[in-house]
């Protein structure tokens, strides 16, 4: 049985710099990737591009990283932040879930100092709810989704402590090198260097565990149960 992730960030970009290594290692495994994002994060337009062009290149952009592994990417229509944190996002996600299976649902930390993050993380939690829950009708069958794991996001980092550790291949490390290039602002930002970040906070989580690379991700703390025989 193919093992299928399903990456929800607020913005395009976001799942594919802070998982990135995660889901292209998954994906040379084997596995099916499926990316969503909830707003396009076209208002960090560029100056030679208006919001509405540099949507539609954000949207090339999210499509192309997800081929690069295989997979599918899903663009929500709402507009860079704004966001609403309503039911109404929550069903549409709960019928994504419901249609692709994932196995593992991947999203933001809790805390953020960007609000469409922050709405993503509560959305997210209610639309596996609404996934799992089989005796809420809807179009397809329930289906309960492992998660969600909280990636490791510079601009989601208060109160963030690495709990999962998930290694990365140097394989995987290569395609997602190739993958990330697809998105303009990872390598072309003046505010933030982003994909040097990544790069080097994957070496650096790697030899945290004694691996070459690795991303590291939270859960909530209820699951938090370690069963040892002592």
């Amino acid at each position: 049985m193919t093992k299928t992730i399903m990456a929800i960030g607020g913005h395009i970009g976001d799942m594919e710099l802070t998982a990135g290594g995660v889901l292209a290692t998954a994906a040379l495994q084997g596995a099916k990737i499926i990316t969503v994002a909830l707003t396009a994060g076209e208002r960090g337009n560029p100056p030679h591009l208006s919001v509405a062009e540099y949507r539609k290149q954000k949207e090339s952009e999210a499509k192309a990283f997800a081929e690069m592994l295989g997979g599918e990417a899903v663009v929500f229509p709402y507009c860079d932040g704004e966001l609403p944190e309503n039911d109404e996002v929550a069903f549409m996600l709960c019928d994504l879930i419901r249609k692709y299976k994932p196995n593992v649902l991947i999203t933001h930390w809790k805390n953020s100092m960007h609000k469409d993050h922050i709405a993503t993380h509560n959305i997210v939690k209610k639309a596996q709810f609404y996934a799992g829950l089989k005796s809420i009708e809807r179009e397809l069958p329930g289906h309960y989704a492992d998660g969600p794991y909280y990636a490791e996001n510079w601009e989601d980092a208060e109160g963030f402590v690495p709990y999962v550790y998930s290694e990365v291949s140097p394989e995987g490390v290569e395609l997602w090198e190739k993958a990330i290039n697809t998105q303009w602002f990872a390598i072309n930002s003046t505010s933030y260097k982003y994909k040097e970040y990544y790069c080097n906070l994957m070496r650096t989580r790697g030899i945290f565990i004694r691996k070459q690379y690795a991303e590291a991700f939270q859960i909530d703390d209820y699951k938090k149960y370690i069963i040892k025989q002592l």
